[in-house]
Formats: C-alpha cells, sequence, structure tokens
C-alpha cells in the first residue's frame, strides 16, 4: 500500500474520534526513517492539545488500526501536537494563518533570497502573498519548500 493510501486510510479512521473528542486533525503521515516505519497524527484543539490528549486519541485509533490492519510493515504511531513551528499545507491551515506572521523557505534562492518572514495576506492554489516591511513580495507555491508560522521566543 502506498504511503498516501495509508495516511487517507487512518485519516478516515481517526476523524471520528477527533470529532467525538472536539479536537482539529492538522496532519497524518506515515514515513520511513531509518529501519522503522513511522505513523504520525498531529491533532490540535483551541488552546492547544494536551499529553492525556493525545493518549485519548491514541488508544481510540490503536484499536481501529488494529481492527482495520491494512498496513503491512511493522510502524510506530505517534500522536502529537503540531507544535510551535507547524507547517501550512491544507486550506484550512493557510484560511488561518492570515494576518500572522510566517516563516518561507524557497527550494531555490530568488532575487531576494531563500528564507522570508513575513505577514500572510492572502493566498490561492498558485500562489502566496506576504506584507513585507518594504511592501508585498507574491511567491510562487510550487516554488516553496516549506511556509509555517513563525514563532519568537
Amino acid at each position: 500500500m502506498k504511503r498516501a493510501e495509508v495516511e487517507q486510510r487512518c485519516e478516515a479512521l481517526v476523524q471520528p474520534i477527533l470529532d467525538i473528542e472536539g479536537f482539529e486533525l492538522w496532519d497524518v503521515e506515515y514515513v520511513k526513517e531509518g529501519a522503522n516505519y513511522y505513523l504520525r497524527v498531529y491533532v490540535d484543539k483551541e488552546g492547544g492539545i494536551t499529553i492525556d490528549d493525545c493518549v485519548t486519541v491514541s488508544r481510540a485509533l490503536e484499536e481501529k488500526l488494529d481492527q482495520e490492519d491494512f498496513i503491512r510493515e511493522a510502524y510506530i504511531l505517534e500522536v502529537s501536537s503540531p507544535g510551535l513551528g507547524r507547517p501550512l499545507r491544507r486550506e484550512r491551515d493557510f484560511e488561518r494563518s492570515i494576518g500572522k506572521e510566517v516563516e518561507v523557505k524557497l527550494y531555490k534562492a530568488g532575487e531576494y533570497g531563500k528564507e522570508f518572514t513575513g505577514i500572510l495576506k492572502t493566498y490561492d492554489d498558485k500562489r502566496v502573498v506576504l506584507e513585507m516591511e518594504t511592501g508585498e513580495m507574491e511567491l510562487i507555491r510550487t516554488e516553496i519548500a516549506l511556509i509555517r508560522l513563525a514563532f519568537d521566543f
């Protein structure tokens, strides 16, 4: 089974659990790192997710995954918060980040460099517009390696 299929099936299994708990699905990823496969589920809620919340989701999801048994390889299930530096991937990620400061990394340096921080002004499926100190900067989505919420400590 392909990675995307595993992620989609897991997403379908976890969503009803999250709906009951009032949590939001941020992302699901199925990756191989070294010798191990990881099934990672990132969840969030207003005010932030707790360790107990993650345990609740993990136990319920683990039961469903055992019942469905569609993943061939041995894997490690991880349920966690998306963290402060969460990448923007889905439409709703971008929508809720309008007006917030984001960090952008391009695949290759352009006229103004490879990394930018600015306020996410608008976006669509082809471009992202940042409000910079010097004015607006329009970036092509396919040239963006990573876009995430910026954070200061």
